[in-house]
């Protein structure tokens, strides 16, 4: 992909798994963590800034995964919610890369996130011009999704748990989705853990 779209990914991996009770940004999956896995997706599409939010365990994740690319940063505030892992991470591409037009979102824990994905958002955050394109499964829409730099003060305007997904419901704010038909399958309990187990065959 284009570098010169200033496109920025910020991988949300600061959560503190407390329904599984250890990280689930090391959970493995096809000789791989989930974090690695997210990502190995987001290399070799051509992003120059790329941001991974860690903040819960950050010292036991970041001693088992190779960053490469990926500037590490630290949400000290994660326990507030999503909304501050948010606004480091966009804090964090802002100065990294001037001029920056849009911004892509990812968590660390959708095994069966593909490049595929990324791209198709991309396309259409870039052709239909939307505030943000979203990714669709079954009836939720979420993450992966991009945003407009119009959107960046919207979303450092957060709170709490809030996640992004609450701007669709501002008036005037034009979205697109585009289906990921696997991404409503995240790692939240064990017993998560354990029906993916069984569909790495």
């Amino acid at each position: 992909m284009s570098s010169e779209e200033n496109i920025a990914v910020i991988v949300l991996a600061a959560g503190g798994s407390t329904r599984l009770g250890r990280p689930k940004q090391l959970v493995e999956f096809k000789g791989e963590t989930l974090l690695e896995h997210t990502m190995h997706e987001v290399d070799g599409l051509g992003f120059q800034t790329k941001i991974l939010v860690l903040g819960s365990k950050n010292e036991e994740i970041q001693s088992r995964i190779d960053p490469k690319s990926f500037k590490m940063v630290v949400n000290m505030d994660w326990e507030q919610g999503m909304a501050s892992s948010i606004k480091v991470g966009l804090e964090a591409a802002i100065t990294e890369e001037n001029g920056l037009n849009h911004v892509l979102f990812l968590v660390s824990d959708q095994p069966f996130l593909e490049r595929a994905n990324l791209i198709k958002l991309v396309n259409t955050q870039l052709t239909k011009n939307p505030k943000a394109t979203y990714s669709q499964y079954g009836e939720n829409i979420g993450v992966p999704a991009i945003f407009d730099k119009a959107v960046f003060p919207l979303l450092l305007n957060l709170k709490g748990d809030e996640g992004a997904k609450k701007l669709i419901h501002l008036e005037d704010f034009k979205y697109c989705t585009e289906v990921f038909k696997k991404g409503g399958f995240d790692v939240d309990t064990e017993e998560d853990v354990q029906q993916l187990k069984q569909m790495e065959v």
